[in-house]
C-alpha cells in the first residue's frame, strides 16, 4: 500500500493569489479561476482515459475507466490491455492499494520521488484545487481550443521539480489532457475521453 492523494480542501481567496504570477491573458486567467472554483465545489468525477506511462527504457499504455466521490475516494479500472483488465486501483484518505487477481500491474517509480502512474490522476485534481497555477495560455490540441494550465512550486523555474500540466476544452470546460513532468520530461499523459464533474449543490430552505 502506497501513500496517495486525494481532494484536499483549501481556502479559495488563498489559491486565487496562486494566479498573480500567471502568464495568460485576464480572460485566460478569469477561465482558469472559475475551473479551479468548479473543482473547489466538486463532490465527484467520473470518466475514461488513456494513459500512457514512460519509465525511459519501458512505455506503457492502459485504457481506465475511473469514478469516485469525496467521501468515499476513487476509483480507478484498467479497461485495456487484456492481460490487465480487471485491475483496480482505490485512492481514499491518502492511501493507495491495487485489488486484482494474479496479475501485477506495473507501478514502479517513475522518477525519484517515487511518482507512479496511479498518481495522475489524484494529482490532476489536487493541482487544480491546490496547486500553484505558473502559466496559462491557449493551445489548439486537433480542432479544439484548449486553456492549458500549468501547475508547479513557485519556488521551482519552469522545467524543474514536478510539474502538472492540463488542458481544458474553452467552450465546454471539460479536462481533454493531463501530464506529470519531471524535471522538464513527460513521465505520465493522460488522454481523456470523456471527464464529468459532479458540483456539490447547495440546497436552500
Amino acid at each position: 500500500m502506497r501513500k496517495g492523494t486525494f481532494w484536499t480542501p483549501v481556502i479559495p481567496l488563498l489559491l486565487s493569489l496562486c494566479l498573480a504570477g500567471c502568464t495568460g491573458t485576464a480572460q485566460e486567467n478569469q477561465l482558469a479561476l472559475d475551473l479551479r472554483t468548479a473543482f473547489l465545489s466538486m463532490e465527484g468525477c467520473s470518466g475514461a482515459m488513456e494513459v500512457e506511462a514512460d519509465y525511459g527504457q519501458r512505455v506503457y499504455q492502459y485504457t481506465v475507466e475511473f469514478s469516485g466521490t469525496q467521501a468515499e475516494g476513487l476509483t480507478l479500472v484498467i479497461t485495456a490491455p487484456q492481460e490487465v483488465a480487471g485491475i483496480t486501483a482505490h485512492v481514499a484518505e491518502g492511501q493507495t492499494w491495487l485489488t486484482f487477481d494474479g496479475v501485477r500491474l506495473e507501478t514502479g517509480p517513475l522518477n525519484q520521488e517515487g511518482l507512479s502512474p496511479l498518481d495522475a490522476l489524484p494529482a490532476f485534481l489536487t493541482a487544480m484545487q491546490s496547486g500553484c497555477i505558473a502559466e496559462s495560455g491557449s493551445e489548439w490540441l486537433g480542432e479544439r481550443e484548449a486553456l492549458r494550465l500549468c501547475c508547479r512550486d513557485p519556488a521551482e523555474e519552469p522545467g524543474q521539480g514536478l510539474e502538472t500540466v492540463l488542458w481544458f476544452d474553452k467552450e465546454e470546460k471539460t479536462l481533454l489532457q493531463g501530464e506529470l513532468r519531471s524535471a522538464g520530461s513527460t513521465v505520465v499523459r493522460c488522454v481523456f475521453s470523456s471527464f464529468i464533474l459532479t458540483e456539490t449543490t447547495t440546497e436552500k430552505g
